[in-house]
């Protein structure tokens, strides 16, 4: 049960983010707005998205958006909890994540900016793995 739903829903994350890329692009400081909040659909309205929903359970609602060429998923969870269980999870897999309260973003570097810029949130991001073996000190993924 609990186990089967964050398991669809880090699949559509890893999928959003191979889509997705790890755009590079430059790091303009833009005023943040106050987080969002509300429904994947407000959400994804003042995201200017036409969610595909991909998941909709009672735990987390998920849909993936379009900005340009850019893909992102844009995912609502019922608990605080069950966020904070989901993004532990996902960001054992890298990526970019914007997050608000029972509301997650996920995609390229200059897409989760751009939409800061519009919902607001908190930025994190995911464990960088190197290429071929994993960091036996523990560290967790700086730049570089």
């Amino acid at each position: 049960m609990r186990v089967t739903r964050p398991k669809l829903a880090l699949t559509c994350a890893v999928a959003a983010l191979a889509l997705a890329g790890c755009g590079s692009g430059g790091h303009g400081e833009h005023a943040v707005p106050p987080t969002a909040t509300g429904s994947l659909e407000k959400l994804a309205a003042e995201a200017k998205c036409d969610p595909d929903m991909q998941t909709d359970a009672d735990t987390i609602r998920q849909a993936l958006c379009e900005k340009g060429d850019e893909k992102y998923v844009l995912a609502t969870f019922s608990t605080d909890r069950g966020q904070r269980e989901w993004l532990n999870t996902a960001k054992d897999y890298g990526g970019h994540y914007l997050v608000g309260r029972k509301w997650v973003a996920v995609g390229g570097t200059e897409t989760i900016q751009e939409l800061r810029g519009t919902l607001g949130g908190d930025l994190e991001e995911g464990v960088q793995h190197g290429g071929a073996s994993h960091d036996e000190g523990g560290g967790h993924g700086h730049d570089g």
